[in-house]
């Protein structure tokens, strides 16, 4: 209940008070910022997948003004060396507006990207977005095979079949590029496991499927369990290094992160930037309630 109550309040406060604790997980406001942090990753081994923040826009005005700062942003990040990584999400484009629009939106950005030989990730949003976006990527899929990738959410009870459902797509040549993350949104028990040990039981057996018919696998946790589950997975189907990699968020479990590395294994971190920070990072705290206890002592106790 405190954990409710202060999620509830924070989103009141002036933004200067949210920046807090919000810049221990979001790069900064310009593509500068999140350039910076990007190098110091390359430098420590690690690669980027770079998002301009926002989301659930109101007009195709805010999504002809997104496609441009992102067609910018692939411009920028090649010329500064950086892995031409990118993350978005198509409710940014327009989804909830005008589907078409969005796609090509969606469409464009990926042809720039992989004219730079880059990739984009079309990133998996709330319950109602969940087939618009899967046929997004079954439209970009076709045109570049190997220049967008997915994410699917292991609580979702539909996500084993949804995976299944892609493998028409799949080829040695272009395997299908999929992000497993455990899910952050809240849904209905009806369509989405709510017990720790379920989600994670779901999160394995996703992978397992994953691992063993060679799509590669974007394994996004911070979960300790589940980093040991995938190497055990890992080690039972032998595969390649080239074919998955671990990801994590911006400022979460850096010792972790660490950790993995050493093992040998290839990790790319989630770069968050811009102006929209605020409504990311209390959107973030609404969906997941036990932030808050985390922001409390970032505040009172790091100052």
């Amino acid at each position: 209940m405190f954990n409710k109550l202060i999620a509830a309040i924070l989103p009141y406060f002036p933004e200067k008070f949210i920046w807090i604790f919000s810049k221990a997980y979001i790069s900064g406001e310009k593509i500068e910022d999140a350039i910076r942090v990007s190098k110091e990753f390359k430098k420590n081994r690690t690669d980027v997948t770079l998002d301009v923040l926002g989301e659930f826009i109101t007009s195709l005005e805010e999504a002809e003004e997104n496609k441009k700062e992102y067609l910018d942003l692939i411009e920028v990040t090649i010329k500064a060396g950086i892995d031409g990584n990118f993350s978005l999400k198509p409710t940014s484009f327009g989804l909830l507006i005008d589907k078409e629009v969005c796609y090509n939106h969606i469409r464009e950005i990926t042809e720039k990207a992989a004219s730079y030989n880059g990739f984009i990730r079309i990133d998996m949003e709330d319950s109602p977005c969940t087939d618009m976006e899967i046929d997004l990527y079954r439209r970009l899929k076709t045109e570049f095979p190997r220049s967008v990738g997915i994410v699917f959410q292991a609580y979702l009870k539909r996500t084993l079949n949804d995976i299944k459902g892609l493998m028409d797509l799949h080829t040695k040549e272009s395997p299908l590029n999929i992000r497993l993350c455990k899910g952050i949104y809240i849904e209905p028990a009806e369509i989405a496991y709510k017990k720790y040990e379920e989600v994670n039981q779901h999160f394995l057996e996703d992978l397992e499927y994953m691992l063993a018919n060679g799509i590669y696998a974007g394994i996004a946790t911070h979960d300790k369990p589940l980093i040991e589950g995938a190497y055990n997975l890992l080690r039972k189907y032998n595969v390649p290094k080239e074919m998955y990699e671990f990801q994590m968020l911006y400022g979460v479990t850096p010792k972790l992160r660490e950790s993995i590395l050493n093992e040998g294994h290839r990790m790319r971190v989630y770069v968050p930037f811009g102006k929209k920070w605020f409504g990311y990072s209390t959107r973030r705290l609404k969906e997941n309630p036990k932030m808050a206890s985390h922001i409390i002592k970032a505040i009172f106790i790091k100052g």
